[in-house]
């Protein structure tokens, strides 16, 4: 194991049996058997430190989860990736809780990957007809809810916890930006506008200029239209 996986593993322990603040430069280093500015040197900050744990933590995470068989209902695919992202949170709460801590200057690149992750899942039900909002409205509130989700849960005494909370409020963004076979006729145009706008780029006969105030179009029609 080099220096750097054992600053890694070292800063993942202290999280894992003793919280957010036993987590400080002096004590990883100390736990790690290195000097304080070797942190600095392999990491730049502490955020750094984190990200590297994100990384190391969730990669093992999916490792353990990894699914073979990718849900042929976008839908159904979406409450997978949304209980996955629940479950780690509540499993790992020490290191969620710095990742989104609002103290952080830059995105974790772990959360950045999971957003990329999610776009394609919101993506998949903007191409199937499914959404009634935009697909940057869509992944702005299923991302917030679940963040919420898990920190609303984490809030709690462990005692008392409200085991069908995540799920009541996937249940309630999912309604909020999936169409259905008795939505209203407004809700049907920006269903439609939405679909559209993902089969752009496959248009023949159409300048990329042509495309872009397409997309320009689309994008301010359903941002009047907003719900």
């Amino acid at each position: 194991m080099t220096g750097r996986d054992q600053i890694v593993e070292a800063a993942a322990q202290l999280l894992r049996e003793h919280g957010v603040r036993a987590v400080t430069t002096r004590a990883v280093a100390e736990a790690a058997g290195v000097q304080a500015p070797t942190i600095y040197r392999l990491f730049g900050d502490k955020d750094g430190l984190v990200d590297a744990v994100a990384e190391h933590v969730l990669g093992a995470y999916v490792a353990a989860k990894l699914r073979t068989h990718v849900e042929d209902d976008p839908v159904a695919d979406l409450r997978a990736g949304w209980h996955s992202h629940i479950e780690f949170g509540l499993a790992n709460p020490g290191l969620f809780t710095l990742m989104y801590s609002s103290e952080r200057t830059e995105r974790s690149p772990a959360i950045a990957a999971g957003i990329e992750k999610l776009r394609a899942r919101i993506r998949a039900l903007a191409t199937a007809g499914r959404l009634r909002v935009d697909e940057d409205r869509a992944l702005a509130m299923v991302h917030a809810a679940g963040v919420g989700a898990v920190l609303a849960v984490l809030d709690g005494a462990a005692d008392r916890r409200d085991p069908g909370f995540a799920d009541a409020m996937f249940d309630a963004v999912v309604s909020a930006i999936l169409g259905t076979e008795r939505a209203a006729a407004d809700d049907s145009l920006r269903t439609v506008a939405v679909t559209f706008g993902t089969r752009i780029d496959e248009l023949p006969a159409l300048t990329d200029a042509e495309r872009s105030l397409m997309r320009e179009w689309l994008s301010r029609s359903l941002a009047a239209a907003r719900p």
